[in-house]
């Protein structure tokens, strides 16, 4: 499958967005449901589509500048999507992604643990690398689109007690020596976010240094990429 063809221009049209669901919708009727690709894009899609409300209805605050909104999350939706793309085509995704694509079919995981590894990679790699291209294609700064970062972050975060809540396996989870209960310890998708919004601003300020922002981009890459071999620890019964 191509890759996703980059959409160009001052301003992004609203079907941008019902273009990504779309495909999302599409993906999950392909894939198994224990899938771990599967489990994620259900998380995502639901995600999206609170996102893609907000922008329509001014919920949660609302957005003071729709188009940056949908274009930013158009973009954000194309890194995933890419990188579901190269897995399909046998081409080496993005090492944030890898963890996941390799224990998809793992019987060890729990879906709790697919999820977070998708969000690890999609917030922790792709939204830095989204507001960065979204930058260049309204040719903005960063600094201009901290609100609607910040709105679609507080809309992440909102859906992450309810995502944990769906797919937690069973009232052990209130044990602390439960292994999973140690995994959703280590890790928050608010320190993501705001880490994603540090590494946006470094790399827009490394944008005339492009060996620069390539090195930190691999190396942001696979970190990312460690931390969701973490998440998708085997474990037992």
């Amino acid at each position: 499958m191509a890759q996703l063809e980059r959409i160009t221009g001052a301003r992004i049209p609203a079907q941008g967005v019902d273009s990504v669901l779309a495909r999302m919708r599409a993906l999950g009727a392909d894939l198994p449901p224990g899938d771990g690709i599967a489990v994620f894009n259900r998380v995502y899609l639901s995600v999206t589509e609170a996102i893609d409300r907000a922008i329509d209805t001014g919920a949660a605050g609302g957005f003071p500048d729709r188009a940056a909104a949908i274009t930013l999350d158009v973009r954000f939706a194309e890194r995933y999507l890419t990188a579901v793309d190269a897995a399909v085509c046998g081409v080496r995704a993005p090492a944030c992604w890898r963890p996941l694509f390799q224990f998809r079919r793992h019987p060890g995981v729990r879906p709790l643990q697919f999820a977070l590894a998708g969000i690890n990679a999609h917030i922790g790699h792709d939204l830095a690398l989204a507001v960065v291209d979204t930058c260049r294609t309204l040719d903005c700064e960063p600094g201009c689109l901290e609100d609607e970062f910040e709105r679609v972050g507080d809309l992440l975060v909102s859906l992450e007690e309810r995502i944990r809540e769906e797919l937690m396996p069973g009232p052990d989870l209130l044990q602390v020596a439960d292994p999973l209960t140690h995994l959703l310890g280590s890790w928050s998708l608010e320190r993501a976010r705001d880490g994603a919004w540090a590494a946006a601003r470094a790399l827009y300020a490394l944008r005339e240094l492009p060996s620069v922002a390539a090195e930190f981009t691999h190396r942001l890459d696979t970190t990312v990429g460690l931390v969701g071999r973490m998440l998708l620890t085997p474990l037992p019964d």
